[in-house]
C-alpha cells in the first residue's frame, strides 16, 4: 500500500486503526497533518464513503493543505476514482466554518436568514459601545473591548446570556456585563447577524437540543478527526463530543506542550481528559521530528521538561546536529534591532530566501523598532496582521454583497448607502433607517430609491452569476470603478485591491450559484493572519515579523526570538494572580517559538528597554539559562555610543 510506505511505526498505527477513539499526542514537526491525511486516505481505500469523513482544523491554511494532499494522493492512485463533486468528498473545515455550514443548513429551524451576517470584532465592539453609551456607562471605566472579551469568553464556555444572568446577578460588574450583553443580543437579532462565538455556541446548542439535527450529522459523519485538540475551548469540546457520541469513531490530534491560547478559552484539560471522556482509547505518541536539527530539539526538550501539566514525551530526530543556538546580548532595544537587521542582511547575502526568515517577539509593540532598522537596511519585510479582507475597499464590496442578500443587516446598509457619494447625508441615513422616509424631500427620496434599485440588481446578480462577475458588476453598477479610476493615487491603489479581489473570487466560480458567493463571504470573514502569509507569498518574498502566537503552525529555516528578558518573555503581568497553568503557558510559548526553526535559532535580549515611556533595566529571560550550555554560543554586541553599558551574562 503506497500510502503507508513512508510512515514510521507510530504514524502507521494511527493510520491503520479504523474503529474506536484515538488520541494522537504529536510533538512539534512530528508529521501530525501527514498522519491525519494518510488516515483519511486509508479509510477511503478501506471502502468508507468519503462524505462520511469529517476533519476539523483550526486554520483555513491547514484545512486547505489537508484537502489538497488528500485529493493529490488519491488522484495519483489509479485504483481510486476520487469524486469531483463537493457532495461526495471528506468534509474538511475549521470549527467556525463547520458552524456556518450547520447553521446555514438549519437556518429555518433557528429562525435566521440563510444569508445571516457575521459580525467581525470591530462590528461587535461598535455594538457593545452603542449599548454602553445608551446606558450612560463611562467608557473609560467600562471599555467596550473588555466587556466584549467577557461575553466572548462566556460564550466559549458554553454559556448563553440567560445562563450568565442567572449565574451572576449580584456583583456590580457582572450586572453591567449582563445588561450590555442583553442589548448586544438585541442588536445582533435586529441585524439578522451572528458573531464569531455564536457560530460555535449556536451550533453546539442546536446539536444538544435538537435530536433530529444531531442524528442527521451523527449519521452523516461516521469518522471524525479533530486537529489541534489542545486548543479547543468548552464549546468546541461539546461539538466534538456531540458529533461523535453515536459511532465513537473520533481521532483527536494535539500536543499539550503547544497549548498557548488559554487567554481565549482554550482548555488543556480537554486533551488531558480525553482518555476519561471516551472508552477504550488508543493513545499513540509521535515523537520523531522531521523539521529541526538535533540542537534545536534538545533545546526545546530542555525547556518543556520543566512543565508539570503535560504528558511525557521526548522529541528526537534523525537529522544532523546542526548549528549552535546564538545568544546575542545587546545594550538597548535599538542595538538589538540593529543587530537583528545586520544578521538578516548577512543571511540574504548568502542567498537565503527572505521567506525562510522569521523574527518573533512576545508583544506587538516590539515590532516598531525592528521595522525602523529593516527600513534603514532596505530589507523586504511583512508584519503579520494586516489582513487583505480588513481593507476599507474590500469591506465595502463585501457589504454590497451581504446587504443585497440580507437588507436587514443595517451595519452593511449604513456602510454602503453613500458609497460612492450619491448625495445621501448623515441626517438622511438616520431617517431612512428609522423608517421616516416620508420626511425626505422628493429629490432625496429618489436618490434613496435608486440606491435600493442597485441593491436589488446586485442581489439578482449574486444569486445567478459567478462570484467574480458579481464583484465586477458591483464595481460598474455602483459607479465605484469610475470614482476610484479618476481619483487620487490612493484611490487607484484601492481599485487595484478590488481587482485583486475579483481574481481571488474566480477560485469560487466553479461552485454552483449561490454556493460560490456564500463560500467567498464565509472564507473572507473567517480569514486568519496565516492566510495572509500564503497570499503574500505569491508576491515579493519578505522576511516575516510576528508575535510567537501568530507563528504557531508555521516553520522557517532561520528564526530570531527577540526581547528575551525577564518580565517581557516570560511575561509576568499579574504574576501573583497567575495560575500554575498560566505560568507554564509562557514556557509552552517559548517551546513553540523554538520549534518553528529548521536550521538555526538566534536568541536576543537587551539590558535596557524603554516600555511605555519608562526606561527599564532587564535581566535575561530565565528561558535562556534553562538551555544546556553545550547547545549555545554567547555573543556580546558592542555599542558605538558613550552610554554606560550594563550586560548580564549569568545565564
Amino acid at each position: 500500500m503506497q500510502h503507508l510506505k513512508d510512515l514510521n511505526p507510530a504514524q502507521k498505527e494511527a493510520v491503520l486503526q479504523k474503529e474506536g477513539p484515538i488520541l494522537i499526542l504529536a510533538g512539534a514537526g512530528a508529521g501530525k497533518t501527514r498522519t491525519i491525511t494518510h488516515r483519511i486516505i486509508h479509510l477511503i481505500k478501506e471502502g468508507v464513503n468519503p462524505s462520511s469523513i469529517l476533519a476539523v482544523t483550526f486554520t483555513n491554511k491547514a484545512s486547505k493543505e489537508m484537502q489538497e494532499r488528500i485529493e493529490k494522493m488519491l488522484t495519483e492512485d489509479n485504483q481510486i476514482n476520487f469524486p469531483t463533486n463537493n457532495q461526495n468528498k471528506p468534509f474538511i473545515k475549521t470549527f467556525h466554518a463547520l458552524g456556518v455550514h450547520i447553521l446555514r443548513e438549519n437556518s429555518q429551524k433557528l429562525n435566521i436568514s440563510r444569508y445571516f451576517n457575521i459580525f467581525d470584532k470591530n462590528d461587535s465592539k461598535k455594538a457593545v459601545k452603542e449599548s454602553l453609551i445608551q446606558n450612560n456607562f463611562d467608557l473609560k471605566l467600562f471599555e467596550p473591548a473588555k466587556i466584549l472579551g467577557v461575553i466572548s469568553r462566556q460564550k466559549g464556555n458554553f454559556l448563553t446570556h440567560k445562563d450568565y444572568a442567572k449565574k451572576n446577578n449580584t456583583e456590580y460588574f457582572t450586572k453591567i456585563v449582563s445588561r450590555v450583553w442583553d442589548d448586544y443580543e438585541k442588536i445582533l437579532e435586529k441585524e439578522k447577524a451572528l458573531d464569531f462565538d455564536d457560530l460555535l455556541l449556536k451550533t453546539a446548542l442546536l446539536l444538544k437540543n435538537d435530536a433530529e439535527v444531531r442524528d442527521h450529522y451523527q449519521n452523516l459523519w461516521k469518522y471524525i478527526h479533530i486537529d489541534e485538540y489542545q486548543d479547543t475551548n468548552r464549546v468546541q469540546y461539546e461539538i466534538s463530543k456531540l458529533l461523535s457520541q453515536k459511532n465513537n469513531n473520533i481521532c483527536v490530534v494535539g500536543d499539550m506542550d503547544q497549548n498557548i491560547y488559554s487567554w481565549r478559552g482554550a482548555d488543556v484539560e480537554n486533551i488531558l481528559n480525553f482518555e476519561k471522556d471516551f472508552q477504550k482509547v488508543n493513545t499513540i505518541v509521535l515523537e520523531e521530528n522531521y523539521r529541526s536539527t538535533k540542537t534545536i530539539l534538545n533545546a526545546a526538550n530542555d525547556i518543556i521538561k520543566k512543565n508539570k501539566i503535560r504528558k511525557e514525551k521526548n522529541l528526537f530526530t534523525n537529522k544532523e546536529e546542526g548549528e549552535k543556538i546564538s545568544v546575542i546580548s545587546n545594550y538597548t532595544e535599538n542595538n538589538e534591532a540593529q543587530e537583528v537587521a545586520k544578521r538578516v542582511k548577512e543571511l540574504l547575502e548568502k542567498e537565503v530566501s527572505p521567506d525562510e526568515i522569521a523574527i518573533l517577539y512576545r508583544a506587538n509593540f516590539q515590532s516598531r523598532v525592528l521595522e525602523e532598522y529593516f527600513m534603514l537596511e532596505n530589507i523586504p519585510y511583512q508584519v503579520l496582521g494586516t489582513k487583505f479582507f480588513e481593507r476599507k475597499e474590500i469591506k465595502d464590496i463585501m457589504s454590497f454583497i451581504r446587504g443585497s442578500l440580507n437588507p436587514e443587516s443595517l451595519i452593511d446598509m449604513k456602510r454602503i448607502i453613500n458609497i460612492p457619494p450619491r448625495g445621501i447625508g448623515p441626517l438622511t441615513i438616520l431617517k431612512v433607517f428609522s423608517n421616516k422616509q416620508d420626511e425626505l424631500s422628493t429629490n432625496v427620496k429618489m436618490k434613496v430609491e435608486n440606491f435600493y434599485k442597485i441593491i436589488d440588481k446586485i442581489k439578482k446578480t449574486a444569486l445567478e452569476e459567478k462570484p467574480s462577475d458579481t464583484i465586477k458588476f458591483i464595481l460598474k453598477e455602483t459607479g465605484l470603478e469610475e470614482k476610484l479610476k479618476n481619483g487620487t493615487e490612493e484611490d487607484k491603489e484601492r481599485l487595484e485591491n478590488i481587482r485583486e479581489f475579483v481574481t481571488l473570487a474566480t477560485k469560487y466560480d466553479y461552485l454552483p450559484t449561490p454556493e460560490g458567493i456564500e463560500k467567498l463571504l464565509e472564507d473572507a470573514i473567517l480569514a486568519t493572519d496565516q492566510d495572509e502569509v500564503d497570499k503574500n507569498q505569491q508576491r515579493k518574498e519578505k522576511v516575516k515579523l510576528m508575535t510567537v502566537h501568530s507563528s504557531k503552525g508555521l516553520e522557517f529555516d532561520y528564526v530570531f526570538i527577540t526581547g528575551l528578558e525577564d518580565k517581557l518573555f516570560p511575561s509576568k503581568r499579574d504574576f501573583e494572580r497567575q495560575t500554575e497553568n498560566q505560568k507554564e503557558e509562557e514556557r509552552r510559548l517559548f517551546y513553540v517559538a523554538l520549534t518553528r526553526a529548521r536550521k538555526k535559532i538566534f536568541l536576543s535580549f537587551s539590558s535596557v528597554r524603554t516600555i511605555f515611556g519608562s526606561r527599564q533595566m532587564n535581566q535575561p529571560s530565565e528561558f535562556i539559562s534553562d538551555i544546556s550550555n553545550n547547545l549555545i554560543e554567547e555573543e556580546i554586541i558592542e555599542t558605538n555610543n558613550n552610554e554606560e553599558k550594563i550586560i548580564y551574562l549569568d545565564f
